[in-house]
């Protein structure tokens, strides 16, 4: 099963990843943690690129067509190998992350960013993908607290609260793999929430 955490800057993703793997592992699952844009030597590499905020005359574009370049490699080299192993994949981000940031975010056409993830995934999508929500002034505190400022969190927030408003209404319109989990509870508490919601899903396949 591929299964994906989604969410705006400063929702606990990451945070939440190696306990999550380490439940699952004990519960006898093989599981294969990864993130995006990353997950490759070729996508770490384009990941420097779109972070660095040495690059903030980067065109909105230019940010779209970096992050299918790293995410193609990343389907192939990473995910497809690993699920016909019969390993659960576990990312940090995937496709529905452009459609917020590049699509919502920037405003720019959605078909024509669907168009794009398409041909780079190859219509690979995952069966699960958990959304931690959180408000944009409380995730972006968070991030500016854990010192992680990267180019894309230096964005408006304008830009934040539409990249959030796309997530929702994703979810919203595709119920059947998205679940929207609270991120500003208490992290264990989302965390038992995380596991409880994988579990379930994998005992339901």
């Amino acid at each position: 099963m591929f299964i994906t955490l989604e969410g705006p800057e400063g929702s606990g993703k990451t945070s939440h990843v190696p306990p999550l793997v380490e439940f699952l592992r004990q519960q006898g699952y093989s599981v294969f943690p990864t993130r995006e844009p990353g997950g490759t030597s070729i996508g770490e590499q384009i990941r420097e690129i779109l972070h660095s905020l040495k690059n903030t005359e980067m065109h909105p574009r230019t940010e779209t067509l970096l992050y299918q370049a790293a995410r193609a490699q990343f389907v192939e080299q990473v995910v497809r190998p690993r699920l016909a192993l019969g390993e659960i994949v576990l990312s940090d981000r995937y496709a529905d992350s452009t459609l917020a940031y590049q699509g919502y975010g920037h405003q720019q056409d959605l078909e024509q960013v669907r168009t794009l993830i398409h041909y780079a995934t190859g219509g690979l999508w995952p069966s699960l993908t958990i959304l931690l929500d959180v408000d944009v002034e409380t995730g972006l505190a968070r991030k500016k607290k854990a010192a992680e400022w990267n180019r894309l969190d230096a964005y408006t927030l304008d830009f934040h609260r539409r990249v959030r408003q796309g997530y929702l209404e994703m979810a919203a319109a595709e119920p059947q793999r998205w679940v929207v989990v609270d991120a500003r509870q208490d992290w264990q508490q989302v965390q038992e929430m995380l596991r409880r919601i994988v579990l379930q899903r994998l005992q339901a396949a």
